[in-house]
């Protein structure tokens, strides 16, 4: 405290002793009464408010705390969360406490926990994050409905995409679903795309045939890493969701059912024939999935950055910063950690 500082408080206090107000001294010397009563405080002293103690008069006793937990624990209430309690109390007249002391006194009790007799919900992780860095790494199935002439029955295409090129590499439509078929299936795709062991993770939802022994036993003897969505999440397999809806909202799809198995196949060929060679796919910089597949983007996306950088040259005005971006897409991602969207990771049909 500074020399100035306590003459002041020496001054009003020998005028307080005199019989003067505190606050008339304090205001013929220029300071307030707040200030004063501050100067006075020793410097170190903590702020009383924060000592400050006030306790509720309305505060449950230790018996009325005690008796909500007796209550809660008896087997008419044992199972039940306090917002059902509550009310059931009141329903016979009682009334013990509200339903937000209920809550606050079994939460300190440890008591407010999964209180049904039935097992509690458990959280299933996210499915392994995986990226792809060249074709057949990662490679992404699924199976949807085609209508036929007779009403709740359907064919099922069975669809396999690699996520890196998107390109389709196999397909089929059968009767029926099976894991028997699917396994056929994988195995004719490995040895069109020669697939090394351990070289594709296949990626599916939990249907019964994505699960079946036969389809993963067969998994296991090609060397296929299998991964799973989450139960009852598609967003897990977005690029298989993303195919069939693609698929199914071309402007040549039928809008009536396809009349036999061999109609179904003969248009889903020509799908497949499009989508696969002339379908420029924009999340993999508008090219096609074959070229993307093949490896032939580098040359056609080299090229095509060549002509913007001699357009740029001939007529600079024109652009008022760097060309368009024609790198190819380097890295697509399966269920990234980040929940950003990554590059690769969106517009997967």
């Amino acid at each position: 405290m500074s020399a100035e500082r306590e003459k002041i408080i020496e001054y009003i206090t020998e005028a307080r002793e005199s019989g003067a107000r505190q606050s008339q001294a304090c205001e013929a010397i220029g300071i307030s009464a707040k200030t004063f009563q501050r100067w006075r405080q020793n410097e170190n002293a903590q702020d009383g408010r924060l000592d400050a103690q006030h306790e509720p008069t309305n505060k449950l006793t230790a018996l009325e705390r005690q008796r909500i937990i007796n209550v809660a624990n008896e087997l008419e209430y044992a199972d039940l969360p306090p917002s059902k309690i509550v009310p059931l109390l009141a329903d016979k007249g009682i009334y013990i406490a509200s339903e937000a002391s209920f809550y606050r006194v079994l939460k300190a009790a440890k008591q407010l926990n999964h209180r049904l007799k039935s097992k509690p919900k458990t959280q299933v992780k996210k499915p392994r994050a995986l990226t792809a860095t060249s074709p057949n790494q990662i490679y992404s199935w699924d199976i949807t409905y085609l209508p036929t002439p007779v009403k709740g029955l359907f064919m099922y295409l069975y669809l396999v995409l690699d996520i890196f090129s998107r390109k389709i590499v196999g397909w089929q439509v059968y009767e029926n679903e099976s894991s028997a078929l699917a396994a056929d299936l994988m195995t004719d795709i490995c040895q069109r795309e020669r697939i090394a062991r351990n070289q594709v993770t296949l990626h599916s939802d939990n249907g019964s045939p994505m699960k079946g022994a036969t389809f993963l036993a067969t998994l296991q003897q090609l060397g296929i890493i299998p991964s799973f969505s989450r139960p009852s999440v598609s967003n897990d397999n977005p690029y298989s969701e993303s195919l069939f809806r693609t698929l199914k909202y071309r402007p040549e799809y039928p809008e009536k059912a396809f009349e036999d198995l061999q109609a179904a196949r003969k248009w889903v060929q020509g799908f497949v024939d499009w989508y696969n060679t002339q379908h420029l796919h924009s999340a993999i910089n508008f090219v096609t999935p074959e070229q993307r597949h093949t490896g032939r983007d580098v040359a056609i996306l080299s090229k095509r950055r060549e002509v913007y950088l001699q357009a740029k040259l001939d007529n600079p005005k024109r652009w008022s910063g760097d060309i368009r971006n024609w790198d190819p897409v380097k890295e697509v991602h399966l269920n990234p950690e980040n929940q950003k969207t990554k590059v690769g990771g969106s517009k997967a049909a």
